[in-house]
């Protein structure tokens, strides 16, 4: 599948509603190591999630900040995938991509044809979402910014996480938990439409001036 566009998948054979065709959209979950990517994909797909995890070993442990997350024992190396139907005729390819800085080279190839992204954050490592966030922004690639609330951690409401992050204006803040699915759903739900309105707003500002 090329990812550039979003995809129709062929009308089974003998419907000819074009009604039916599936509208694909690619989306990216990106953010800081530890911080639960692998868990909202796995969390949400409707299909058996591609992993690609490898264990943690002493080897890495120099290059890996395990502080606040002392209990992670594997790590994504390429990416996770999953699928989910947001409703009829619409689903939402994922793409989680890796944390770990020596894997970013990887965010390029990902990044191509995705409608947007979603930064997961934890309020105990915010910093690390500032690569995150610097790389959309700096593409123009819409994203949200989605706090995964930590059991025990200290909880910030959304408008201070956008002032810590510096977020440009209109970019949403949403809290969540990367364990249950209806909650990741509906942070996918509020990316689709927040990329929609960012798209429309371009269409709009492109359109030539009539008169």
């Amino acid at each position: 599948m090329d990812s550039a566009h979003s995809d129709r998948h062929p009308v089974p054979e003998g419907d000819d509603d074009p009604d039916t065709a599936v509208l694909a959209l690619k989306i990216l979950v990106a953010g800081g190591f530890g911080v639960g990517k692998t868990t909202l994909v796995g969390a949400v797909s409707e299909i058996r999630p591609l992993r690609t995890e490898e264990r943690l070993t002493e080897a890495g442990r120099e290059v890996d900040d395990l502080d606040g997350v002392e209990r992670k024992t594997t790590t994504t190396v390429a990416m996770d995938f999953g699928r989910i139907t947001i409703r009829e005729g619409l689903s939402v390819y994922l793409f989680g991509t890796p944390g770990q800085d020596r894997f970013w080279f990887l965010w390029d190839e990902l990044a191509q044809g995705a409608l947007g992204a979603v930064v997961l954050a934890d309020t105990r490592r915010l910093t690390d979402c500032f690569p995150a966030v610097d790389f959309f922004e700096h593409r123009g690639i819409p994203f949200v910014v989605a706090v995964n609330r930590f059991a025990g951690t200290r909880e910030y409401g959304p408008e201070d996480v956008a002032r810590a992050l510096d977020l440009d204006a209109g970019t949403p803040v949403l809290l969540c938990d990367a364990r249950r699915r209806a909650s990741g759903k509906e942070v996918l739900i509020n990316l689709v439409e927040h990329a929609g309105r960012v798209h429309a707003a371009r269409l709009l500002a492109d359109a030539p001036a009539v008169g």
